[in-house]
């Protein structure tokens, strides 16, 4: 019976309005089973993402060697556009969905970032870049293969490439720095 009580409060806890980003994203359990996020999730991750590559390029134009630099204004200017276009497809009813600001992990690495030695810079940024830009490629290729909003489904299919070509980059700074 306590068993019971416990799984039925649980799920209600999970299942509520208030509980506004799935487990599954929240987890990383939707992107190792390759599940579609919920519409909320999608635009709030392709948000902070959007924020923390603006953020981390702003400090790769001061603290980065010349190929960051070069990395860093593509960011700059792919990053805002995409943000931009983002904002301009949510539809009125998620526009609360949209963060006003970075979350605390991000915030966390951005601060890592920023307090690096510039001899340690690279060591910081580099892997970085490969891991955001990893999760941003598997968020959107599961937006676009099962996303429910057409739109943004449509748009996060279109912004794919980009996001790949990122990463390869990101992967070409992070092997030359080795």
């Amino acid at each position: 019976m306590k068993k019971a009580i416990l799984a039925f409060a649980v799920l209600t806890v999970l299942t509520s309005p208030s509980f506004a980003q799935s487990v599954g994203e929240k987890t990383g359990v939707n992107s190792a089973l390759g599940i579609a996020p919920k519409t909320e999730d999608f635009i709030k991750e392709a948000a902070i993402s959007d924020m923390t590559e603006i953020e981390a390029a702003k400090v790769a134009q001061q603290k980065g060697n010349a190929e960051e630099k070069k990395f860093a204004e593509m960011m700059l200017a792919d990053h805002t556009k995409t943000s931009n276009e983002l904002k301009a497809m949510v539809p009125a009813n998620l526009k609360a969905a949209l963060p006003a600001a970075l979350d605390d992990a991000s915030q966390k690495k951005l601060a890592k970032l920023r307090d690096a030695k510039p001899e340690d810079f690279a060591s910081e940024h580099d892997p970085m870049q490969v891991s955001a830009h990893k999760d941003a490629v598997s968020l959107f290729e599961r937006y676009a293969g099962g996303g429910d909003d057409p739109k943004l489904k449509d748009w996060a299919g279109k912004i794919l490439p980009a996001l790949k070509h990122h990463l390869e980059m990101a992967q070409a700074l992070d092997k030359n720095r080795k």
